[in-house]
């Protein structure tokens, strides 16, 4: 496979979709820098829903070297972001494609193996790691160390295989944890996942404000884990009934042990080289939080019927697994999903 480097003349055979929605022109930071960078390197396909004038101000400053338009109306979804990587989908040249965030930052390598591991695999999760690291960063990579020792962490961006979402007519976008819907999507298609430990994607921090706001949000994404969802919401009655009973030194000793899980974490696969040591001590702090805010998504749920997104409610984080199944059943695909499958499968 050829190399994707600053020296590289050609693109490879990839495209990159970002999905946006800004209510400010997003010219301030280093995104064009990056879009004029990658563009040289991959067909890039910029999906903006912003409002007219943030449109046409992005249109002004990209449009020269990127593909930038608008969601297709007839894919517009609850979720924004998915109506926005449908379109480019749909728009894409090439079978290889990785879907973003506007917050990440690739480089040579970490495109490079996102591009070769979709040789073999269907979806591919690699890593996020934040730069610069203000406090709230530090907070939030405690949670990326922690789910590195489970599973890996969901980052904010996914290499995934055009024909196998054209073969399954994409994705729902009307659940909440968009990106954990698409790889069950894929894999209850008959897909095969690759988790990158080792392929490290910058992504820029947000700001404080919307860290807070992202915060019962992310724990409602549970919902779509029901164990891990139990598990989180034993943390606060169990911690409680330690300090109740006088016994300190108990809920302490859980606190070292998810910074040592953490910290095992941070050195999987390479992590030392992009993840600070600091960054395991702020476990604690997550778990306490995450601790808090899943008896809020509850209640959200309870009260709300789901979790407030953009001026509206969505119910669901993401579709059982058993369901999709059936769903991608051969015998329950329509013949055009049907030839598809059979495509992928070849």
């Amino acid at each position: 496979m050829e190399r994707l480097d600053r020296d590289q003349p050609g693109r490879t055979a990839l495209t990159y979709i970002l999905p946006i929605r800004s209510e400010e022109p997003q010219q301030d930071g280093d995104l064009g820098e990056y879009l004029r960078w990658l563009a040289v390197r991959a067909e890039t396909i910029v999906v903006d829903g912003s409002p007219e004038d943030v449109f046409a101000a992005h249109d002004r400053s990209w449009g020269a070297f990127v593909r930038h338009v608008r969601p297709a109306p007839d894919l517009v979804t609850p979720m924004g972001k998915v109506g926005g990587v449908l379109t480019g989908v749909r728009l894409a040249t090439h079978d290889r494609l990785v879907i973003a965030d506007d917050d990440v930052r690739y480089d040579a390598e970490s495109l490079e193996k996102v591009a070769r591991a979709l040789e073999t695999a269907d979806v591919v999760r690699p890593q996020n790691f934040f730069e610069p690291l203000p406090w709230h960063a530090h907070w939030d990579t405690g949670r990326m160390l922690l789910n590195r020792m489970m599973g890996g962490d969901w980052p904010g961006t996914l290499g995934v295989r055009r024909s196998i979402l054209e073969a399954t007519g994409g994705y729902d976008g009307s659940v909440m944890f968009e990106n954990l819907e698409l790889v069950r999507t894929v894999l209850a298609a008959g897909g095969r996942e690759a988790v990158l430990l080792d392929a490290y994607v910058l992504r820029r921090p947000s700001t404080t404000a919307h860290f807070w706001s992202q915060r019962v949000r992310q724990a409602y994404d549970e919902f779509a884990r029901p164990a891990r969802l139990a598990a989180q919401l034993g943390v606060l009655p169990a911690v409680l009934a330690l300090v109740l009973t006088r016994h300190g030194r108990a809920a302490a000793g859980l606190a070292a042990a998810a910074v040592g899980v953490a910290e095992l974490g941070r050195r999987r696969a390479g992590g030392r080289r992009v993840f600070p040591w600091t960054a395991s001590l702020f476990a604690p702090v997550w778990l306490a939080e995450r601790a808090i805010c899943s008896w809020l998504a509850v209640g959200a749920h309870a009260f709300l019927g789901g979790v407030p997104y953009r001026g509206g409610v969505l119910r669901h984080a993401a579709t059982p697994m058993r369901a999709l199944r059936e769903r991608f059943r051969p015998e329950a695909l329509s013949p055009a999903q049907a030839g598809g499958s059979r495509r992928q499968s070849a």
